[in-house]
């Protein structure tokens, strides 16, 4: 139960990636995630699914964030690796769990990524006076091909292009807050729990709510996946982690208060599913074009941050797939600089390429928080398992890490939990597949 990777015991090792992000750097790229999906698109779908009540959602999905940060935080400091919970499955789970850590890492984000595509097209076309809905998905590949041109170029360059882009999406985002404050109305965030959806009831609202904004914060998953590359990663991934999550929380529950109480939940969420550019309308709202504008780019760049840091992420787990043989062989070969892992950079583009032409955010945005979900399980069993020496934290934010990971899933649509399942199934007859073949 207790097995090592391979690759750690292997008298020849294969080579590693260079450790050059610092503190600043890790903070900058987990903000990159969280700041940009989940709160220029997911705010919507969430304010759709519980109404005002998705200000006390944003905290309670943020401190289920905090619960599963800190055990990410202290299994990257004691197996400072790439591939996140894929590798510390192998390590203190069972390959069966590691593997399906791997599988489900990469569906979800995969997801998460295709999602942010297709709201950089919404707010682009949007930007640009557009109306033409067919130019939607062409735009939304572009910048998957874009942002994927820039990884393959290293991770100097890419970390550079991501501090300039969160840097203007917090701008943005911070003179939003700024106009939209005054703004706010009282008579919009009543009554507090209110679904739009007439078949949706206060209480499924609500937990659907939580799973959709928990999603947006596990942006932070991507300091973990960085173990390998990260300066003194002992200290600097948990610092980097809990930093992450203070200053996004900060963020998605201001912007949550000014989205709904200038445009209310029913037009947020509309703005959300027909437009794809809800903080746009909301700025047009407090009679501000300009400022409407400057959240249009905010929001395009953010996005692009967010397609940035997920397939470098996800890149990371194939990486670490390829070298196990979970997936073919290429996949865990680097460049000739030992920079990129160019073969895994490639496939996940491929996968969200794929996902992107499904078209749907709420679709994608909710299969990425069943799949997303139980990969955390995973991960706060696996802290779980720590030894006393490993353990930076008590033990009781993985247990209650672990239960409202497992209880969370089953709260979205009942199509997509059903299509998790349906896909958990096939990851492992694909690993039993594998194994097979990599013993034979």
């Amino acid at each position: 139960m207790n097995d090592v990777p391979p690759d750690s015991s292997d008298a020849k090792q294969p080579p590693r990636l260079k450790r050059e992000v610092g503190l600043a750097g890790a903070i900058l790229l987990g903000l990159g995630s969280i700041i940009g999906t989940g709160i220029f698109v997911s705010i919507g779908i969430a304010a759709g699914a519980t109404g005002p009540a998705l200000l006390l959602a944003i905290p309670l999905a943020a401190f289920l964030a905090i619960c599963n940060g800190l055990s990410s935080a202290q299994l990257a400091a004691a197996h400072p690796v790439s591939g996140g919970t894929y590798e510390y499955g192998y390590r203190w789970l069972h390959p069966s769990l590691g593997f399906l850590a791997g599988w489900m890492f990469v569906a979800a984000k995969s997801a998460s990524a295709a999602t942010a595509a297709l709201g950089f097209s919404g707010y682009l076309l949007n930007l640009l006076k557009i109306d033409a809905a067919a130019w939607r998905l062409p735009v939304s590949l572009l910048i998957v091909l874009l942002v994927t041109g820039a990884i393959l170029t290293g991770i100097r360059r890419s970390n550079f292009a991501n501090a300039v882009l969160v840097s203007t999406s917090l701008l943005a985002l911070a003179l939003l807050i700024a106009f939209g404050l005054p703004s706010v109305s009282s008579e919009q965030l009543t009554p507090f729990f209110a679904p739009v959806t007439a078949a949706m009831t206060p209480t499924l609202g609500f937990a659907q709510a939580v799973a959709l904004m928990f999603v947006a914060y596990t942006g932070y998953g991507r300091i973990a996946t960085l173990g390998e590359e990260v300066e003194n990663p002992r200290r600097t991934i948990p610092v980097a982690i809990i930093a992450t999550l203070f200053i996004a929380m900060a963020f998605y529950w201001l912007i949550g208060l000014v989205a709904i109480g200038v445009l209310g939940a029913e037009e947020l969420a509309s703005a959300t599913l027909h437009q794809g550019a809800p903080l746009e309308i909301v700025a047009m709202q407090i009679g501000s074009p300009l400022l409407a504008t400057v959240i249009a780019i905010g929001a395009t760049t953010a996005m692009a941050g967010v397609l940035l840091n997920l397939v470098l992420g996800l890149s990371r787990v194939v990486l670490a797939m390829g070298r196990r043989r979970d997936l073919p062989a290429i996949f865990g070969e680097l460049n000739a600089s030992h920079t990129t892992p160019t073969f895994a950079v490639l496939l996940v583009a491929a996968i969200v390429m794929g996902l992107t032409l499904i078209g749907d955010v709420k679709t994608t945005w909710s299969f990425s928080a069943f799949t997303v979900l139980i990969y955390y399980a995973l991960t706060n069993l696996a802290a779980i398992r720590l030894a006393p020496e490993e353990r930076l934290y008590p033990a009781a934010f993985a247990w209650i890490g672990l239960a409202i990971c497992l209880l969370l899933p089953f709260w979205v649509d009942r199509a997509v939990w059903q299509s998790g399942l349906a896909l958990i199934a096939a990851g492992l007859v694909w690993h039993f597949i594998a194994m097979r073949l990599r013993n034979s």
